[in-house]
């Protein structure tokens, strides 16, 4: 059954512009951005490579300064990165000396939450994505997949508002990717959090997304928004799944 689909607006980006000076002069990354994100919503930016998708978002999680407009989360104007924004990249940044446990439970121990609130709540999200019983194990003892569930985890474990993800299965093995997305998504039902993922893999966009926005090149802006209202779980042989991929790849093509 499909989610009743909120309408608060959790993101909203307003004019949004960001540059970069460099030994060659100013590069402009993000052109002129109007987007709004809602309550509980899976968003996909989709776009070229290179276009700009990853300063968007840090943008967004108030990694990077915009250099005009403004980003709001939550109605509050982004000055800064903050506990109701998470961040996964494609690379986990595990810390290698910690344990699965340590690792989860890290962000919650640097702000002082009691050993044993944090634990428990660690132990949630670490069952959540299918890793009890390897709380004791080392990053270097699991596989690709199972690191980039613990960096999933150990965003979750703060509690975000929003959840950003940068490609974070770009770097696993088909099999592993897909079984990724099953699980992203079955975690995202379960939570219900805001959750604005970036791709270049166009099955993964329409898999996975309540709503695709579609990129331009660099400097980037909204090419056109896709809502997909296909049920869950997707079939990628399904026969409107590989209408929608051509739709959407022909407006990609266009972008560039």
């Amino acid at each position: 059954m499909e989610r009743e689909r909120q309408v608060k607006d959790v993101i909203v980006c307003e004019n949004l512009q960001k540059s970069f000076e460099t030994e060659r002069g100013k590069v402009d990354v993000i052109g002129n951005v109007n987007l709004k994100i809602t309550e509980n919503e899976l968003v996909v930016l989709f776009g070229p490579g290179q276009c700009g998708k990853t300063t968007l978002i840090n943008c967004m999680a108030g990694l990077e300064t915009a250099t005009a407009g403004q980003v709001t989360v939550g109605g509050k104007k982004v000055e800064g990165p903050g506990p109701d924004r998470g961040v996964v990249y494609q690379t986990t940044a595990l810390f290698p000396w910690l344990t699965v446990m340590g690792n989860v439970e890290y962000g919650p121990k640097s702000q002082g939450v009691p050993k044993k609130e944090r634990r428990e709540r660690a132990m949630h999200y670490i069952k959540l994505v299918g890793l009890e019983g390897f709380e004791n194990a080392l990053p270097a003892k699991l596989s690709g997949g199972m690191q980039q569930r613990v960096g999933i985890a150990r965003a979750y474990c703060n509690e975000p508002v929003v959840m950003f993800m940068d490609e974070p299965f770009g770097h696993l093995d088909a099999q592993t990717r897909y079984l990724m997305q099953e699980e992203l998504v079955r975690i995202w039902e379960q939570e219900k959090r805001t959750v604005v993922f970036v791709t270049n893999n166009i099955e993964e966009a329409v898999y996975l997304a309540d709503r695709i926005v579609v990129m331009t090149n660099c400097p980037t802006t909204v090419k056109q928004e896709f809502t997909i209202d296909l049920p869950r779980p997707r079939n990628y042989v399904d026969p409107e799944f590989l209408r929608l991929r051509e739709e959407i790849s022909a407006v990609v093509d266009k972008a560039q």
